[in-house]
């Protein structure tokens, strides 16, 4: 089974570019990149790493991220730090120093805001790089590598990530990003026969009769080798969409509330828009973003449960992805 893994290691023997060690006699000079969210945001930046150590080239790429995993093998970064653990950050990288900081939140960028990019090309623009559709791009270690092993079953697997999100970890269903139950189960029901299907949830989501569940923490690495051990993804918008772009493995993306313009990856993913709400909600709480994350219940656009998705279609685009 080919992994989608794309390691320093393969790229190095491609030839598609020169990394500049860390040179001890080099000049204090910094890039600072401070990136706060959640581990589909860090997945997502790493898209542009290379791009920001190639145009500040004498300099060193300091990180300073929510996940620090994610950018631990990274062939372009020099050192990694995470949010709020920072011990003697001013006296060695500010104080002094010929430091670039970037700080931005590309949330809150109104090309983001109005649905008209994506995060990594709103990003590009605030990094002042050159957005050529960049995807995102993991460097597992030799370790995180063998982790897929574990994933392997007599039959070929399909992954379904019914529930993510931290900001949702005490809901069973959130209604703004999570699979319908209903939905997730005709799909067990459906492919059972054909794969051993393995459903992601958060501890206290639903569980799938059927499927072997995983909700137990495991490091960011372990859940993306489940994606690169499988050979089918029915995904939400979370940070397994990210990855598995990140690998090249196509997947089944189902979008509620929030967009496939802002997250999703044309091209790679199958993305199944949710249907227009068949209620008549006031969106009282609504400012910059349509739906908050968490699903809050009084936001909930739908009358049942049925109108969210149309089965067909998601098993349609099952079936071609």
């Amino acid at each position: 089974m080919k992994v989608g893994y794309k390691t320093s290691l393969d790229i190095f023997e491609a030839g598609q570019y020169v990394v500049e060690f860390k040179n001890e006699n080099m000049s204090d000079k910094f890039v600072v990149w401070y990136l706060e969210g959640g581990l589909g945001k860090n997945v997502a930046a790493t898209a542009l790493i290379k791009d920001v150590k190639e145009k500040h080239k004498d300099r060193k790429l300091i990180m300073v991220v929510s996940y620090p995993e994610i950018f631990l093998n990274n062939p372009y970064v020099d050192r990694v730090y995470r949010v709020g653990m920072s011990s003697y950050f001013y006296d060695d990288y500010i104080k002094g120093k010929d430091t670039i900081i970037f700080r931005h939140e590309p949330y809150f960028q109104s090309a983001h805001i109005m649905l008209q990019k994506h995060l990594i090309e709103n990003w590009a623009e605030l990094l002042g790089i050159k957005y050529t559709r960049q995807l995102p791009i993991l460097y597992p270690n030799m370790i995180q590598k063998n982790m897929m092993n574990n994933w392997i079953r007599q039959k070929p697997t399909m992954v379904i990530q019914t529930g993510g999100g931290a900001a949702a970890s005490e809901l069973q269903y959130s209604w703004s990003r999570d699979i319908p139950f209903p939905i997730a189960s005709l799909i067990v029901e459906r492919y059972k026969k054909e794969y051993h299907i393995i459903q992601i949830t958060r501890d206290k989501g639903y569980k799938l009769e059927g499927a072997e569940v995983v909700t137990q923490q495991l490091s960011n690495f372990e859940m993306f080798s489940i994606i690169a051990a499988s050979e089918k993804r029915v995904l939400i918008d979370s940070s397994l969409q990210h990855a598995a772009a990140g690998m090249g493995l196509k997947s089944t993306v189902l979008w509620v509330g929030t967009s496939k313009v802002n997250f999703g990856y044309e091209g790679i993913h199958t993305n199944v828009v949710a249907n227009n709400p068949s209620g008549n909600t006031k969106m009282i709480d609504s400012m910059f973003f349509e739906y908050n994350l968490e699903g809050t219940t009084h936001e909930c656009p739908y009358n049942n449960v049925e109108d969210i998705f149309d089965i067909a279609k998601v098993c349609n685009a099952i079936d071609k992805t």
